[in-house]
């Protein structure tokens, strides 16, 4: 027996469509039937790829007599937050303001009518353990509470409304002034230098805003930038976060020393993480695992992750199956070996050489198997990397060859059926998310200028064409694609990042090709920025709301974001973006938009600069913003230089005997005579602020 979830496109929201809950989607139908019964909403927002919204699904959510009453006395909605970033956002704060903490599954109960939340928390289990109250428990205390204690339901809305009220409202200081960039970059390199004591995350905004101070030189910096981002990339690049035998990064590790990850792969990360990478090799760090991490997660994403016609898929479990008889998948099972596996594949010498250069022991490093983490940086041998090919077809059934593909396994049931020549994969998520697909095609787009890689450009320019040519039903952009079908309006993250990737594709293009015509990526960003401005621009407050306002009238408030997560800020990314657009286009008219929304979050950036890297970064292009006017062959040898505040045009109609114009603010330095003239002049035009 099925519920209404069954009807529905997302993978996450199908894998609860045989719950004996009686799930709702969120739809205007569900929250009229809400309070025409005067039934409080059980709202669980989660995502496909999410461990314990698995554990909670297999347990709590199909457990009848939770069912029964869930079913008697709440109306109960299940969203998936990666179709819905904004309710997610309004909930997750919710949550933080009510326990000081969140996470997914993010459950809170709210009154109908209102949709104001009153009480919260994250995964809830069948019977009382880790200290938390078991879920019926929970439901019939928050049902009586509802019945008999209305006055401190209210009294607990009004504070939890009033706080997310006072949220969209930010205060502004008077100067965007050096001293606040300079906070708001070593903020990030400190963040990025950290080293805690629990799990570890990628946090790429925090290290993309961090490597900007490398070009300034202040006298008492607490951190230095080029350190702490060399460290987090060989973190990265070398850690168990990464996958060495198939490519591909993990979303984070579980300890503080990067070595068990918590198994997903998502797109998001990884296209950021190609791009941070490739940037670290354009500022002078080009280790050979840096090169050799982006030309793994590049092979995993033509392997696994792209679909036949050309974007990107959206993530992939954790959790897959050892047989085809299991009934629960197991965490990172796909991923790691028992050391009689690698003695049984590998030659004597070979595994030798494997425990010199990775963490192999017999007992193991993860639940007595051993999750691969390189000991050193640097060149792996001919020979190593021919026994990690072994493992490739251990895992995978074939050897790793260019060009392959290996198919998507859609759900728990096909991932069980299907004869897979070597292990059981996790399930992938195929949806399409645009504002994802725009971080890879970003990180695709440096990574083809670092490594002078065109195929890698050819791969992020069939993605953003897919975009281009799919994703305008009635003249709207849309965020999601589920099959060929265009689904859900855009976000703001999902104008930023794709107005972004075509800026980048428009700088890539130049530097690997010799163009003929003006930039068709660059006619399509001045035409989305348009959109853009037209739907999402706050004309009283400045910045960019989440959402359009004619499907936002289901929301409690209409928020700006503007802090970064695993994701950059829509915010940050949409200022940059405006300071990029007006040099390319001479339009200044986008950089008094950025320099208006600047100032209405300057507030936040004064006050809590650990919250909001990408805003600084933002601030690093507009006190900094460069526009170097050349030739196609003198931008082709700058452009492998890490160049993070310059926007390069090609000039044809240079004056004679000059290699390049540099422009900064609205006036031009003298004509660059020399090659060494004009870095001199990118280089001090950068650092003027």
């Amino acid at each position: 027996m099925t519920n209404r979830l069954a009807h529905t496109q997302s993978l996450y929201l199908r894998k609860h469509a045989e719950n004996p809950i009686d799930w709702w989607p969120w739809s205007e139908e569900a929250l009229k039937a809400a309070a025409h019964a005067n039934k409080p909403i059980f709202l669980s927002i989660g995502y496909s790829s999410c461990h314990w919204c698995t554990v909670m699904e297999g347990e709590a959510f199909s457990n009848e007599a939770i069912a029964d009453y869930m079913n008697a006395h709440f109306l109960p909605i299940k969203v998936d937050r990666e179709e819905r970033p904004d309710l997610d956002s309004i909930y997750m704060q919710a949550l933080q303001l009510m326990t000081g903490q969140g996470g997914w599954p993010l459950n809170v109960f709210l009154t109908p009518g209102d949709l104001v939340p009153f009480y919260g928390g994250t995964y809830f289990p069948v019977e009382p353990k880790y200290g938390r109250p078991g879920f019926l428990q929970i439901l019939q205390g928050i049902r009586r509470l509802y019945d008999t204690e209305m006055n401190q339901v209210e009294a607990v809305k009004g504070k939890i409304l009033s706080r997310l009220q006072q949220s969209t409202v930010l205060q502004a200081v008077e100067t965007l002034d050096d001293a606040l960039l300079g906070q708001g970059l070593q903020y990030s390199a400190g963040v990025i230098s950290a080293r805690g004591m629990g799990q570890s995350f990628p946090m790429i905004p925090y290290a993309m805003t961090a490597l900007r101070g490398m070009r300034f030189k202040p006298d008492e910096a607490m951190y230095n930038p080029a350190q702490v981002c060399q460290q987090r990339g060989l973190n990265l690049a070398l850690g168990g976060i990464y996958d060495h035998v198939g490519g591909g990064f993990h979303r984070y590790t579980v300890d503080p020393t990067w070595t068990v990850p918590h198994f997903e792969k998502m797109l998001y990360d990884n296209g950021q993480i190609v791009e941070f990478l490739a940037d670290l090799c354009c500022a002078g760090m080009q280790d050979p695992a840096f090169e050799r991490a982006i030309a793994g997660t590049v092979a995993w994403l033509q392997r696994e992750m792209t679909a036949p016609e050309g974007y990107f898929y959206a993530a992939q479990d954790a959790d897959s199956f050892v047989t085809p008889d299991e009934l629960e998948p197991e965490e990172g099972a796909f991923y790691v070996w028992k050391y009689s596996q690698l003695a049984g594949v590998l030659a004597d010498a070979e595994l030798a050489e494997l425990a010199d250069q990775f963490m192999v022991a017999e007992r193991g490093n993860f639940e007595g198997q051993i999750v691969l983490q390189r000991r050193h940086a640097g060149q792996l041998t001919d020979a190593l990397e021919t026994a990690l090919a072994k493992l490739f077809k251990l895992r995978y059934g074939t050897l790793p060859s260019q060009g392959s593909t290996f198919p998507p396994a859609r759900s728990n049931q096909d991932a069980k059926t299907h004869p897979w020549p070597g292990r059981i994969p996790p399930v992938t998520d195929t949806k399409m998310i645009v504002a994802w697909n725009s971080l890879m095609i970003s990180g695709l787009a440096r990574a083809a200028i670092a490594l002078q890689k065109a195929d890698y450009l050819e791969l992020a320019a069939q993605a953003a064409r897919f975009i281009v040519e799919h994703k305008w039903i009635d003249k709207r952009f849309h965020r999601l694609n589920y099959d060929g079908q265009a689904s859900v309006l855009a976000q703001s993250e999902d104008y930023a990042l794709f107005i972004k990737a075509l800026l980048d594709l428009d700088q890539a293009t130049m530097s690997l090709t010799t163009p003929t015509a003006p930039s068709q990526w660059l006619e399509r960003a001045i035409a989305l920025q348009d959109e853009f401005d037209d739907w999402l621009w706050s004309v009283d407050l400045g910045g960019y709301f989440n959402t359009p306002g004619d499907v936002s009238q289901d929301l409690v408030i209409r928020e700006r974001s503007y802090e970064d997560n695993a994701t950059p800020s829509a915010n940050g990314v949409a200022i940059a973006n405006l300071v990029r657009l007006a040099l390319r286009t001479e339009d200044l008219q986008h950089l008094d938009r950025a320099e208006r929304a600047l100032q209405s979050f300057s507030g936040v950036m004064e006050r809590s600069p650990q919250s909001c890297p990408t805003l600084f970064g933002a601030l690093d292009w507009y006190r900094n913003h460069t526009l170097l006017r050349t030739t196609a062959e003198t931008f082709n040898g700058l452009s492998q230089q890490y160049l993070p505040s310059v926007v390069c045009t090609i000039e044809p109609n240079l004056p004679p005997d000059t290699v390049g114009l540099v422009c900064q603010g609205l006036s031009c330095k003298e004509p660059a005579r020399s090659f060494v003239q004009l870095q001199e002049q990118i280089q001090q035009s950068q650092v003027r602020a």
